[in-house]
């Protein structure tokens, strides 16, 4: 194989996911509806919408929790298929609100559990814990602890750190802040924002909160219905409105509007 050859096969695909024509119904209900939809790599992007628009099916589907009723979904440029979930979830880092943390286990033994099952020796595990305490901004004291002796905050740095312990490509955060305070949240999100501009990871978020999309992600998707209403930057959802729904999406998050008028200033 030629050196451009071995470069072009190792290289990062241009989409972390790919939705071709997938539909999802459940019995009372169609969660996607023949959505076409490409996420693309090293960038953040941030799904948002009403309760019920599809937005948590989208990254469950990613993530092999869900299965399609029809179509077809490609994650980091391969099928997600039964013969290759198990590898692909390696690669790929989950974050929920409060962390999704085992209460019986210490915060430590949460972050490392799917690195000592891959058989990482302690050293390797070890280093790597302090390394993710630094970057999260979380005493490294504080891992000993069981996950209920934390604060909300606190508890979903140590989410972060377990999905990104095995320094997966794709992070996928679903709702991660909605359950905190507004100060905590703020301060997590300057976090978050600072993290994903040194990781250069793809990145996909799930939120209710335009302000928040906008601030966190380079593209906005928004939905309604199991489809893709609108994708383009926080001005354009503001400015350039495809549809009324857009508008009153908008109207009702009046922190999007201060967000836009900072950065103007």
């Amino acid at each position: 194989m030629s050196s451009q050859a071995k470069e072009d096969s190792t290289s990062t695909p241009p989409f972390a996911i790919e939705y071709s024509a997938v539909t999802v119904r459940f019995p009372e209900t169609l969660a996607v509806d023949a959505l076409e939809l490409s996420i693309p790599s090293s960038r953040t992007t941030a799904l948002i919408g009403p309760s019920g628009c599809g937005k948590t099916t989208l990254l469950r589907l990613a993530v092999g929790l869900q299965n399609a009723t029809s179509g077809a979904v490609r994650v980091l440029g391969q099928p997600l298929e039964a013969t290759t979930l198990d590898q692909l979830r390696h690669s790929i880092g989950y974050v929920v609100q409060e962390g999704g943390l085992f209460p019986h286990l210490s915060c430590a033994d949460n972050v490392a559990l799917v690195a000592e099952h891959l058989g990482w020796t302690r050293e390797r595990v070890r280093a790597r814990t302090s390394e993710l305490c630094e970057l999260v901004q979380l005493s490294e004291e504080l891992m000993q602890r069981a996950p209920g002796e934390l604060s909300g905050g606190q508890r979903q740095r140590v989410g972060l750190m377990r999905a990104l312990f095995l320094d997966p490509e794709l992070l996928l955060f679903d709702e991660p802040l909605a359950a905190l305070d507004p100060m905590v949240r703020a301060e997590l999100q300057d976090d978050l924002k600072k993290i994903f501009a040194r990781l250069e990871k793809s990145v996909l978020l799930v939120t209710h909160d335009l302000a928040e999309a906008g601030y966190l992600a380079d593209d906005i998707i928004l939905m309604r219905a199991g489809r893709v209403v609108q994708r383009g930057g926080l001005r354009e959802m503001l400015e350039q409105p495809v549809e009324p729904f857009v508008t009153e999406f908008v109207s009702a998050q009046r922190g999007a509007r201060d967000l836009l008028a900072e950065a103007q200033q």
